[in-house]
């Protein structure tokens, strides 16, 4: 996690609608020289200034592509991205070096992101090739990283052959690499989520319980060479997951599944169980549908009149979503009534939108907490989403 000093005490003692008109007549000054992109999991007092919403991947495309269409005469000079810095450094690394891209908050990260950290990652590299080359395995290890990774990672992964994948894509991008060889010559190392690569693993067809065992670097840390697995784990397994996780989707247990069935047998009811597969395989298995980011928002869009959900995913898109639905006579509410929230997400607030956009507005113009990733990273990284874009291009599947 990156510091972010303090703001100054004007910030933090405005009024809400004080905050909101200004940041309103920052950006009408700053013009079409600024677009603010707004991540589902933002707080409503910050999306309604986003000029874009959407998931990371699909935000960063987004601003790249608008970026790119502009002019000389009509650049876009500025992207604020309200969201988290994985995210931003997504964007930085698609639009063009002349933009700048602006993370409201430098302390705005993702703690499953900070999971799987750079020299980790290559201990681990490292230590599963020399176990597996012990016993006599001359197959390859391929690489893949949820976009919900660092830059770091991601260049880690398009160096030696890997790949990007999304929640919507995750299936594509496996069969892509179990297809680059024979089926006992192929391994799978994927990173930071193991609960995504696990449910993306099970809907593929491996048995997870024997062809699949966890990395974590933790123990490797304490002495245990193979982050807790054993050399005949790993010989067997298909899929190496490494041992991160969504701080908020773990929080949906398969009890709080439970719980909306016994109710909907007490009330004659029927619930649609719908959660994001970052949640665990035990509710995931026990949901109706499971599906990224956008798939959750396309079905409650597509949902029927008197219908019921229960939504497993953050809780300002499940409130929005549910807000919208209730004018539409669907009935959705979040799955757990404890309060899903994405704490660093919710970092970004209107005082620390208001203060970028100040600088941003002052004579000269000043940037503040820009992120800019190495031009050596960029490449390797843009390599491992390269991959997963063409991917899709050829395969029609889903990039959010």
């Amino acid at each position: 996690m990156l510091w972010q000093p303090s703001l100054p005490e004007k910030y933090l003692s405005m009024e809400p609608a004080d905050l909101a008109a200004a940041i309103g007549e920052r950006r009408a000054r700053l013009g079409d020289q600024l677009v603010i992109l707004g991540h589902h999991y933002q707080t409503d007092e910050v999306i309604r200034h986003a000029d874009i919403t959407g998931d990371s991947l699909k935000l960063s495309q987004a601003a790249a592509t608008l970026a790119r269409s502009r002019g000389p005469k009509n650049p876009v000079r500025w992207i604020i991205f309200c969201g988290v810095h994985f995210m931003a450094e997504t964007a930085d690394m698609l639009t063009p070096d002349e933009v700048a891209v602006i993370l409201p908050d430098l302390s705005a990260g993702c703690s499953m992101a900070d999971m799987a950290a750079y020299d980790d990652t290559v201990q681990a590299w490292d230590a599963l090739h020399a176990a597996l080359a012990s016993q006599g395995w001359t197959g390859r290890l391929i690489p893949i990283t949820y976009v919900n990774s660092t830059a770091a990672i991601k260049a880690f992964v398009g160096r030696n052959g890997g790949a990007c994948c999304t929640s919507g894509n995750a299936k594509q991008v496996f069969a892509w690499a179990r297809a680059q060889g024979p089926r006992d010559k192929i391994k799978i190392l994927f990173l930071p989520d193991q609960h995504l690569g696990r449910n993306t693993a099970a809907a593929a067809g491996i048995d997870v319980s024997t062809n699949t065992c966890i990395y974590d670097p933790r123990h490797a840390r304490q002495g245990e060479a193979l982050g807790g697995a054993t050399p005949e784990q790993l010989l067997r397994s298909e899929v190496i997951l490494w041992a991160g996780h969504c701080s908020v989707h773990k929080l949906f247990r398969p009890e709080h599944c439970d719980q909306v069935r016994t109710k909907d047998l007490s009330d004659n009811t029927r619930t649609t169980i719908l959660v994001h597969p970052e949640c665990c395989k035990e509710v995931v298995d026990r949901a109706d549908m499971t599906g990224s980011t956008e798939f959750i928002i396309q079905a409650i869009n597509d949902a029927k009149p008197g219908s019921t959900w229960a939504v497993g995913t953050e809780v300002h898109l499940v409130a929005r979503l549910a807000k919208a639905a209730a004018a539409r006579g669907v009935a959705v509410r979040i799955l757990s009534d404890c309060q899903c929230l994405c704490t660093t997400m919710y970092r970004i607030d209107e005082p620390h939108l208001l203060w970028v956009l100040d600088h941003l507005a002052a004579s000269p113009a000043k940037v503040v907490n820009r992120i800019q990733v190495h031009p050596t990273v960029r490449a390797d990284a843009l390599a491992a989403l390269d991959r997963m874009l063409s991917l899709a291009a050829s395969t029609a599947a889903p990039i959010d």
